[in-house]
């Protein structure tokens, strides 16, 4: 079994990126690959499940709702670097999460890296 290491940095409300590798994330894990997300920089605002969708406020739909989904598609927990522990978004998640130390020795885990 491919194991696939997701490293995504877009925030939940920045662009229609984030959500094109969310599902690209949840493919891969559809079909038999072992996916790990791992949420850096803007990302963390996906732990954010509490948002809205505002059609009038917003121009993408939110994000975040596809995290709310990972349990599903086993995915869980996100992953995020231990540094970020103090971070408003993490502590208030209410998904899964574990803290990593990201680093060569984490990444030599997985077949794929990818990174968006």
């Amino acid at each position: 079994m491919k194991t696939v290491l997701v490293i995504l940095t877009q925030a939940n409300l920045a662009s229609l990126q984030a959500h094109e590798s969310l599902s690209a994330a949840m493919v891969l894990a559809t079909f038999g690959c072992e996916v790990k997300v791992l949420l850096q920089d803007g990302a963390l605002s996906l732990l954010a499940s509490e948002l809205e969708f505002d059609q009038l406020k917003h121009a993408f739909k939110l994000a975040s709702n596809m995290v709310d989904s990972f349990e599903f598609y086993d995915l869980t927990p996100v992953l995020v670097e231990a540094k970020n522990q103090g971070n408003a978004f993490v502590q208030a998640a209410e998904q899964e999460v574990e803290f990593i130390e990201l680093n060569a020795a984490l990444i030599q885990q997985f077949d794929h890296v990818l990174y968006w």
